[in-house]
């Protein structure tokens, strides 16, 4: 008996779907809340080969949600862990681990292989840039999110008739404007709901099964169960303000043109570090890991406002938090205070260093 039997007498599916799926390629975005579910049914489905994006590491708090992952993976990478998971249940995958954020140095060579993108991330600059990418490279894009006790998802750029995400969001948002589940908070099952669907999309665009949610946005509230959908039509605005070739794409700084503020990496922080500048820890005080350095200062960012006087002698402050989201905020909060000063915000925080410090030894 075949493992995908219960597929392939599925009337409409049958031998011809499921050689599809083998002989199919998809690049998933993110390992996280969506991408585990996500990872979760594709490979169980019997998509021959995924590749796995994500340069996070696995926290305590991401357990509520990210079901591929268990206390014993904490501090591993997302990619690397959600892979090796997977590698011990199913044998006849290929696999690929990226253990990196995507970004606009990488995103080409990173998608271009693939018949197919989904996007896990949580944050709008990612999700800018790979439907950027995607348009360029003329790939289909499964794209899902959730906010609270609400989820969407769509199928985007399937065709040249097709939607983008650009045209449900075609002006950028900030990171300010909607932040992800870290300072929301979420129920576990939600993602696990929307990523769910992502993959039967996913697998519906793979295999030419059923009607896919092209130029339609699925939502689903998980306060009441109720769904309903919304049709949504290609946009000039959308199309104008998106990178019209790759050297416009590589130019593109994504992390500014959403939230106003630039990022640096640790490396390039520490490089610049020097007198008269302040690097600012603006996570709890019962976060961990703690961070020791010189010309640190710890300023929550529940009582940032109160203290804006700690900056009035800096020259450059370079902010962090735990995954650079609440840094993002402080950075904006003090620039506009302070226009004239350096302000930056450390991308991906404190877990990006320990990357960082990992991969260099």
């Amino acid at each position: 008996m075949n493992r995908f039997e219960r597929q392939v007498i599925l009337p409409g599916f049958g031998t011809e779907g499921q050689e599809k799926l083998r002989d199919s390629s998809v690049a998933v975005i993110g390992a996280g809340g969506l991408g585990s579910p996500i990872l979760l049914y594709l490979a169980a489905a019997g998509v021959g080969n995924i590749t796995v994006v994500d340069g996070d590491e696995v926290s305590i708090s991401n357990l509520n949600r990210q079901v591929i992952f268990g206390e014993k993976d904490l501090g591993k990478n997302k990619a690397e862990a959600a892979v090796s998971y997977f590698s011990d249940k199913y044998s006849d995958i290929n696999w690929k681990v990226v253990t990196a954020f995507i970004s606009v140095e990488n995103a080409k060579e990173l998608l271009a292989p693939h018949d197919l993108v989904i996007d896990g991330s949580d944050n709008f600059p990612t999700r800018y840039l790979v439907n950027d990418a995607c348009v360029l490279l003329k790939k289909p894009l499964v794209f899902g999110a959730i906010y609270q006790h609400e989820g969407q998802v769509s199928v985007f750029n399937l065709n040249r008739q097709s939607c983008q995400y650009r045209d449900l969001f075609p002006d950028m948002p900030s990171a300010a404007e909607v932040p992800n589940c870290s300072e929301t908070g979420v129920l576990g099952v939600l993602p696990g709901i929307i990523g769910n669907l992502m993959a039967l999309e996913a697998i519906k665009v793979l295999t030419g099964l059923g009607e896919v949610l092209d130029n339609r946005v699925l939502y689903f509230n998980s306060l009441n169960s109720e769904t309903y959908d919304l049709q949504i039509s290609p946009s000039f605005k959308a199309r104008a303000s998106a990178p019209s070739d790759w050297e416009a794409f590589s130019d593109t700084n994504y992390e500014l043109a959403c939230e106003g503020i630039e990022t640096l990496n640790w490396d390039d922080a520490f490089r610049r570090a020097g007198h008269g500048t302040i690097l600012v820890d603006v996570r709890e005080p019962e976060e961990e890991p703690p961070l020791v350095c010189s010309a640190l200062t710890k300023i929550p960012m529940s009582v940032l406002p109160q203290q804006l006087e700690k900056f009035e002698d800096a020259e450059s402050i370079f902010f962090f938090c735990q995954t650079g989201i609440r840094s993002q905020k402080a950075a904006l909060l003090i620039k506009s205070h302070f226009p004239d000063k350096a302000t930056y915000s450390i991308k991906g925080g404190i877990a990006a260093l320990k990357t960082n410090s990992r991969s260099n030894g």
